[in-house]
């Protein structure tokens, strides 16, 4: 079986998915009418063994043309495994794959072709993107039951949805959310807490304006300095990675010098979302064998400054940097 029939016959044979699921604190608060809103922490952080698939996953799902939401299927995959194990993204499970052919690469690609298909049949149905989350682990069912019941993700209805596809058949669930919510139980088909084990992990907060000043500061005082490959002082002078670390050493973070690990080590967001003093990624800027080439110091307004030749300011809405940007970072709790 070539590897694209493998693929399309795990999307094709997916069925809901009952990952791992991580336990966290929520805050449970209930709404008007029927339904309940479930209030989040936020600022939890992907783990290790996750964060090192970010490069994949970035590389896996530009092929699907879903580059923009690699960060939900990195929080999906710390929901799903923890990104552990060689089913990260719970994708091959009823592949009918031997274990032996079962890879994190293969599951990766899995998933990103199968939320690729949920994105369209979202958009053409007119569902939102919590709608999208939980039928990754409903099936592309639910974003049909959504469209019919408004259009928009509740709670609610991922409770109902379950109870219909289970029968009513409830099984213990000793999560902190169910346990807050309804004394620990969920319906036997699925999660419907799904949504919010994984929008944990997509809400991390900015800086502190004060943080960010501070980097914006530090960086900005070395326009006109040269570049110089392995920098990462004001007596050397500085690379991109050099000059991002410097001056977030400088306000007590602590991170590698190195674009590619700097990047790895981030939780990545759109540039919609990037605020002041968050890293911003690039691509194919130099032939260095990583995926990321270049990082940058965002701030604001479609502006960066980084460490060109020399060292100032740029404009992120020029072609050259369009053509090469891959996300923003914001540093982890």
């Amino acid at each position: 079986m070539t590897r694209v029939k493998i693929i399309l016959a795990c999307v094709n044979m997916l069925l809901p998915i009952f990952g791992l699921l991580i336990v966290a604190v929520f805050l449970i608060s209930l709404g008007s009418g029927k339904d309940t809103t479930v209030q989040f922490q936020s600022g939890v952080g992907l783990s290790v063994e996750t964060q090192r698939y970010a490069s994949i996953i970035y590389e896996k799902s530009e092929e699907y043309g879903i580059r923009e939401y690699a960060r939900y299927l990195l929080a999906i995959m710390q929901v799903e495994s923890g990104g552990r194990g060689t089913d990260v993204m719970q994708s091959l499970g009823n592949s009918g794959l031997p274990e032996y052919q079962k890879t994190a690469e293969l599951s990766i690609e899995t998933a990103c072709a199968y939320f690729a298909g949920l994105l369209d049949q979202a958009r053409a149905a007119g569902v939102d993107m919590e709608t999208v989350i939980q039928a990754y682990n409903y099936g592309g069912g639910y974003i049909d039951y959504v469209a019919e019941h408004g259009g928009e993700h509740r709670y609610s209805w991922a409770s109902d949805f379950a109870a219909k596809k289970s029968g009513g058949t409830k099984v213990a669930y000793n999560n902190e959310i169910a346990v807050r919510t309804n004394g620990g139980w969920r319906y036997a088909y699925g999660n419907m807490f799904y949504v919010y084990l994984v929008k944990q992990y997509l809400a991390v907060d900015p800086l502190p304006l004060d943080v960010s000043n501070a980097i914006i500061n530090e960086a900005v005082q070395y326009k006109g300095y040269k570049y110089v490959w392995g920098g990462a002082s004001p007596g050397t002078s500085f690379d991109c990675s050099g000059l991002t670390q410097w001056c977030y050493g400088t306000v007590g973070i602590s991170l590698p010098h190195n674009a590619q690990a700097q990047y790895d080590m981030m939780q990545h967001i759109t540039l919609d979302e990037a605020e002041p003093g968050d890293l911003v990624f690039f691509t194919g800027t130099t032939d260095s064998g990583s995926y990321i080439t270049h990082v940058g110091i965002y701030l604001g307004d479609n502006r960066m400054f980084h460490a060109g030749n020399p060292l100032g300011y740029a404009d992120l809405t020029t072609k050259y940097w369009k053509n090469h940007f891959v996300c923003a970072g914001r540093i982890n709790g």
